[in-house]
């Protein structure tokens, strides 16, 4: 008997620090009109001083754990999803276990980019119902703002910074919150987005070129797979799920461009007010885009629960990860 999979709570977490677009005029050649109507992106939240990704992490697996009444020495596993992470060493996991207290937990992270909770999800369905974990937590935390070349505003108005979690536990009845996922990558296409990691060669060998650490995109060709791509692999999900389309309340997108949401809504004929999109107020935020938008509109009532729901993200790599979810009341 397959075992059934309960969302037992989503939660997130954003720098208090807001930069606006017309805050980035003061730093680059560009306006508000400019980002607006290229990006729907208005303003961001980004890390100061020394707060870190771990901090965000930390702060919304609190939350998470708080809403779903788990006890922490419950936790089997910890999953980050951080593709700028603060240490390469300890683990961005290991990072939060020790803050929460979460000391029975295995704790790893996974780089998937902008598909990192859907990839968390993913890999956590497969260890419950494998009977190798009973409750697993999925942190998605990114500091990307660490990582922009500011003088370049074709990147740098993109992103913001955040944190998302999302506990996973055997359900404590029959339904099964998790009715699909499907994870892709074609890694044919990594040039798409790339950010090298600086280092340097032993010096008794030829010295290396370094490259800086900023994060580089070529958005047209990104935009391009994306439309044509990722609705396809959500149709694919929806079927596999058992549902038809017209059975799926709501969209939450990764919040990359409010082009491409606008393109997916159209592709799938989406009724515009049961789409989740939130980038006007915090632009990018990488793989914890999805769990932000998520709580905040069950928070604010724009998603009604209960609910069915379409989780999709797509990042570097190039990657993409989709899953359709049952919603219960209670879980934000």
């Amino acid at each position: 008997m397959s075992i059934p999979i309960k969302i037992a709570g989503v939660s997130f977490q954003v720098p208090e620090a807001v930069v606006t677009n017309d805050d980035l005029t003061k730093i680059i050649d560009t306006s508000d009109e400019w980002i607006r109507t290229r990006t729907g992106i208005e303003r961001r939240h980004v890390l100061s001083g020394n707060e870190t990704a771990v901090d965000m992490g930390i702060k919304a697996a609190q939350k998470a754990i708080k809403q779903s009444k788990i006890n922490v020495e419950d936790i089997d596993y910890i999953i980050a999803a951080a593709s700028v992470e603060t240490h390469a060493y300890p683990s961005t996991a290991c990072e939060i276990q020790a803050a929460v207290g979460a000391m029975n937990a295995a704790c790893f992270d996974i780089t998937a980019a902008c598909s990192g909770l859907i990839y968390g999800m993913g890999i956590a369905r497969a260890l419950i119902k494998s009977e190798t974990a009973k409750t697993v937590l999925i942190v998605a935390t990114d500091a990307v703002s660490r990582c922009l070349d500011w003088s370049d505003r074709t990147t740098c108005v993109l992103f913001g910074d955040g944190a998302g979690a999302m506990m996973l536990t055997v359900s404590d009845d029959e339904q099964d919150d998790i009715l699909a996922v499907s994870l892709k990558a074609e890694g044919n296409l990594g040039d798409y987005i790339k950010m090298p990691i600086p280092g340097k060669n032993c010096p008794l060998v030829e010295p290396n070129e370094q490259e800086p650490m900023f994060v580089k995109m070529n958005g047209k060709e990104v935009y391009k797979y994306v439309v044509t791509k990722l609705p396809i692999y959500i149709e694919e999900c929806v079927e596999k799920s058992g549902l038809k389309m017209e059975e799926i309340d709501y969209l939450v997108p990764h919040q990359a461009n409010m082009r491409i949401i606008e393109a997916l809504e159209e592709r799938l004929k989406f009724n515009p007010e049961n789409v989740i999109s939130n980038i006007k107020d915090y632009a990018n935020t990488s793989a914890a885009s999805i769990p932000i938008a998520l709580t905040e509109a069950i928070q604010s009532g724009k998603i009604k629960l209960p609910a069915t729901a379409i989780l999709t993200g797509f990042g570097a790599g190039m990657t993409v990860g989709t899953t359709v979810v049952r919603l219960r009341e209670g879980i934000a």
